[in-house]
This record gives structure tokens, sequence and C-alpha cells, in this order.
């Protein structure tokens, strides 16, 4: 028996193998995933040294903990067939965006159901992750708790929240590359090469966000902070705010979560 099964080998998938091998929360004979895509399934087992299938069905007989990683439109054809095979007490657990509990445990049948909303850094153990689990009795939380911290930061919230989730931190690292890519690209227009410019964007991003962490000011609090009177940075800023950042950003977080309720429904 193996402790976590895995259907759908995409990146979600892979993020969940790689953080539970790369923390130390299971050994790779603990895992077995599977996929539709033989060639996928043969990556994910030569790199991982997982087990894998090409059967969704090896995957629920088998694990005690299944995470569901598909595409939330092919929620329906991958989770029918196994209706009948799920077991009293299995744990199964939803990464897909937009797909409610109540669809899950209608197509799953007996399993526990627990939703979760990851993001790709999960990949490297820096995943941010909300979680909703229901009726879930309390000491499998603190087991599931355990796993799920593998893979990064677990936020708890109630299941109406994760839409929110998904525009916020699913979809985030999204809007963080792009906000790197542009930084990257002033400093090359200003003279920067872009390896100069790459290390200081990326490496501004990453302490910043720790200064944050760190220091629990709000972030407004730490901005002043950069902000010398007729200095560089309060220009700077002065013309972020002019071409509505901030704006865009929450339209961003706004317009993903909007989509998410859609694919609810």
């Amino acid at each position: 028996m193996f402790k976590v099964g895995v259907i759908g080998a995409g990146n979600m998938g892979e993020a969940v193998v790689r953080g539970l091998i790369n923390s130390e929360k299971l050994k790779s004979t603990d895992i077995i995933v599977s996929d539709i895509n033989r060639e996928r399934i043969d990556y994910i087992v030569d790199r991982y040294n997982v087990a894998g299938t090409t059967s969704n069905r090896r995957v629920v007989e088998n694990a005690e903990v299944v995470f569901l990683a598909v595409k939330p439109k092919d929620v329906e054809k991958t989770l029918t067939p196994l209706k009948e095979f799920f077991s009293e007490g299995q744990v199964l657990i939803s990464l897909l965006a937009g797909t409610t509990t109540e669809k899950i445990k209608s197509l799953a049948n007996r399993p526990a159901v627990i939703r979760v909303m990851p993001n790709t850094p999960a990949l490297i153990g820096e995943g941010a992750l909300g979680v909703s689990f229901g009726d879930i009795p309390e000491e499998k939380k603190e087991e599931i708790l355990n796993l799920l911290g593998g893979l990064g930061r677990v936020v708890e919230v109630e299941e109406y929240l994760m839409d929110a989730v998904t525009g916020l931190s699913g979809s985030g690292p999204a809007y963080v590359f792009m906000f790197i890519e542009a930084l990257i690209q002033g400093g090359i227009k200003e003279g920067l090469s872009y390896s100069q410019a790459k290390e200081l964007a990326v490496q501004t991003v990453i302490g910043s966000a720790k200064l944050l962490q760190e220091t629990e000011e709000h972030p407004s609090v730490l901005r002043d902070r950069v902000c010398s009177p007729a200095g560089t940075t309060i220009y700077a800023v002065h013309k972020l705010e002019e071409k509505g950042f901030k704006d865009a950003v929450i339209s961003a977080v706004e317009e993903a979560s909007k989509r998410s309720s859609q694919l609810s429904k």
C-alpha cells in the first residue's frame, strides 16, 4: 500500500511529487502516480523513482491519500469510472480550480474530500496553499496539514473563499513573474546586462518578501521607509500610481477569482 497517490502527472502533479520527496515528508517508494500519457509517466518515474501507471484505478486501490491533479474539465470523466473503487476513510485531496467539494463528493462517493489550491512554487517546497477541510476529523486534519507542509505555507480558509485564493496565490506566480520581467527590462533599458538585471531583480523580490514576512509590518510602512523626501523612489512610486499599478494587480486577482467561480458552474 502506498501512502500517497497522485492522479495527473502534469505541472501540479509533479509539484506535489517533488515537494513531498524534497521535504522528506515521504520517500519516493511511498508514492504512486498515474497519467494517461505514458511518456509523461515514464519521465516522472525516471526522475523521481516513484511508482507509475496509466491506470487511475490502480492508484485509488493502492494509496491511503489520493491527490487529484487533473484539469477541471476532465474531473467527471476521471472520477466517474473510479467511484466504486474508493474506500471509506480514504482521503481525496482535490487540487482543481473552480471545482467544489460537493461536486467531487458526488463523483467520488466514499472518500473524505479536502479541497486545496496550491501554486507552482510548491515544486520547490515554497508554495502558498489555501485549504478547506470541510467536515474532516481533527486527527486527520493534523496528518494532512503535516503532509501539505512539505509543499509550502498552508492557510486554512472556508470553502467559499477558495475562488479568492485561486485569484491571489493560485494565479499569483504569473503576476510576480511578469513584475520581475518588467524590472529586468527596465534595468536593461538603463544599461545593465540581462544577467545583471535578472540577479538584481530576483534578489530584490526575494529580499523584500522576506523582510515583509519577518518584520510583519504593513507593506505600506515598508514602502514609505524606502521613499526619501524628493528622492528617486517617491518619483518612481508616483509614476506607478499614475499608471494604475495597484489597480491593475487588484483587477487581475478579481478577474482570476471570477473565472474560478465560473468554472464551478
